[in-house]
């Protein structure tokens, strides 16, 4: 399988890079080889907490977009992880459409996944649907409504994108709250998942660890559904 995921939703604070993180746990718990690459510049959280998986790239730069396909076109099986920073759409899409990307991975078999990462705001469905009319039929979506930020979804359940988006063949993915003072604590030692539940020094209690094992394995069997 080759797959470029762009882990994005547009808007500050919903989570995109927690998902990113997820993702690169999830392929190293189960031997999935991938490359990394974090677009946010001003806080880098994804190469920050998987330094030896991810790097620092530029959306406005063609030249590093180009080595996402390079990359895939040189491999026989493997996966691109972007996490993308807030309200980076538009330069992503100019570079698609001046390389006629969609087409060009359509002939060389390389599947395009946007994981659009929301809130229960009004604003992630409007950012949602401006997504949808950009793409179409012509990618696949997995759309993450994260608990982790507090809010309700109703406005996205009452909504006519969420019918739109599933008749695209979009998948919905509910990432589940992870209690906000437990994730302080590995944000604050810069952890991988992986080090917040086997190692001590990163200030989760026994329990503590074994609800982020029970938040991950949550995580980990939406993944599973996904085929990432």
């Amino acid at each position: 399988m080759k797959n470029i995921h762009f882990i994005g939703g547009e808007k500050g604070g919903v989570g995109k890079s927690v998902v990113a993180r997820l993702l690169a746990q999830y392929c190293i718990d189960n031997d999935l080889s991938f490359i990394g690459h974090d677009s946010d510049r001003s806080h880098g959280t994804f190469s920050r907490f998987y330094a030896d998986y991810a790097s620092p790239m530029s959306v406005d730069e063609y030249s590093q977009l180009d080595e996402l396909i390079e990359d895939m076109l040189n491999q026989e099986d493997s996966r691109i992880l972007v996490d993308l920073a807030a309200q980076t759409i538009h330069p992503l899409c100019r570079w698609i459409e001046d390389s006629e990307l969609l087409e060009l991975c359509k002939e060389q078999e390389i599947k395009l996944t946007f994981w659009h990462v929301m809130d229960g705001s009004k604003d992630s469905v409007i950012l949602l649907e401006e997504l949808l009319d950009k793409f179409g039929d012509s990618v696949n979506y997995v759309v993450v409504l994260n608990h982790g930020r507090g809010q309700p979804f109703d406005i996205f359940n009452a909504s006519p994108i969420k019918q739109r988006m599933l008749m695209l063949g979009a998948t919905l993915m509910e990432l589940r709250a992870l209690q906000s003072s437990t994730m302080q604590k590995i944000d604050k030692a810069n952890a991988s998942f992986w080090n917040a539940i086997h190692l001590k020094e990163n200030g989760l209690g026994f329990v503590e660890q074994r609800r982020v094992k029970v938040w991950l394995a949550d995580a980990y069997l939406s993944f599973k559904s996904i085929e990432v």
